[in-house]
């Protein structure tokens, strides 16, 4: 039964990691503020008469957005940002149920192994907590900007790997099988410092996303024709300004995957170096390409792995002396 638990959280973090990916790309697609309403119990369908098309429609028309962006947009070209959006918001769903029902079910049966209840349900809560992250997000779109706050942005998306890294050790936890490796003290403490550089570096990414500050400055490795562009004014700038802000995550990416390679030359995982230099050349090829779609969605993608490959070493190492 443990093995059934784990592939079910194995699926349930593969679901999670998907959710980023539409996620990038209802942001990339400026799909986010496009449902005014939030119904997290019956609004799982989309419109389906041409009244209720309307109707959403005339809400969305009242939105700093469509004021200040997307004045005079036509009904056709808001049902193609609506459709990502309800995508991302139906997804959310689909994981609360996947991961809800055999809950229960397990519950139920009592084949939950002891001491494993609370933390399933905290797994639970973690879901619970993102879909209202979600809607606060969204919600700060709303007020008096035509755009989600970066911050709030960057939070969403830091839930999301939180609840990625959770489910992916429970998962290896419950499963046993996996093949222990020998660490010292030093060797756990590179691993966890590994991690926080990596997460400090995605939500640098989330800044940039939100204050689409990958559309400026689309060469590298300078910044037109600087190395240290005249935007950068302060410690403030590089949280509030875009050309700062995609300074700072330029740098602190080259940074991270300096550790990263560290990291995993010195657990031999070769996977691990390979996936964080092909990050690397993902991010830049972004910056490069004006943020095309294809390739921002597959930078997003290759955070979510790497975070998979270093929990699972970390894994791997944690459990060695337990």
């Amino acid at each position: 039964m443990n093995k059934a638990i784990s592939n079910w959280l194995f699926f349930t973090a593969f679901m999670v990691f998907c959710m980023a990916v539409i996620g990038a790309i209802t942001r990339l697609t400026e799909s986010g503020l496009s449902m005014v309403e939030w119904r997290p119990f019956i609004g799982a369908l989309p419109p389906l008469s041409e009244s209720e098309w309307q109707r959403v429609f005339a809400l969305y028309q009242e939105t700093p957005e469509y004021i200040n962006k997307n004045f005079g947009m036509e009904l056709s070209e808001f049902k193609n940002i609506f459709f990502w959006e309800w995508f991302h918001r139906f997804w959310g769903r689909l994981i609360g149920l996947v991961y809800a029902l055999p809950l229960i079910y397990f519950w139920i049966r009592k084949k939950i192994p002891s001491g494993y209840g609370w933390k399933l349900f905290l797994g639970l809560i973690l879901g619970g907590s993102q879909a209202v992250m979600g809607w606060y997000m969204v919600e700060s779109g709303f007020v008096d900007r035509p755009s989600v706050s970066h911050f709030r942005l960057a939070a969403h998306l830091g839930l999301a790997c939180i609840i990625y890294a959770y489910l992916l050790w429970l998962a290896f936890d419950l499963r046993g099988s996996v093949k222990l490796c020998p660490s010292s003290f030093c060797l756990k403490r590179h691993g966890w410092i590994t991690l926080g550089f990596v997460s400090i570096t995605i939500i640098w990414g989330a800044y940039v996303a939100g204050l689409d500050a990958g559309l400026v400055y689309n060469n590298w490795p300078q910044m037109g024709p600087h190395w240290i562009p005249p935007e950068l004014t302060g410690l403030g700038s590089i949280f509030l300004d875009p050309v700062a802000v995609q300074f700072t995550h330029r740098w602190i990416a080259i940074v991270t995957m300096v550790i990263v390679l560290s990291f995993a030359w010195r657990v031999k995982n070769y996977a691990l170096a390979g996936m964080v230099i092909a990050q690397v050349v993902l991010g830049i090829a972004t910056l490069l390409s004006m943020v095309a779609i294809p390739l921002a969605a597959l930078h997003q993608a290759g955070a979510f792995i790497l975070v998979g490959l270093i929990i699972h070493q970390l894994y791997k190492m944690h459990r060695k002396n337990t």
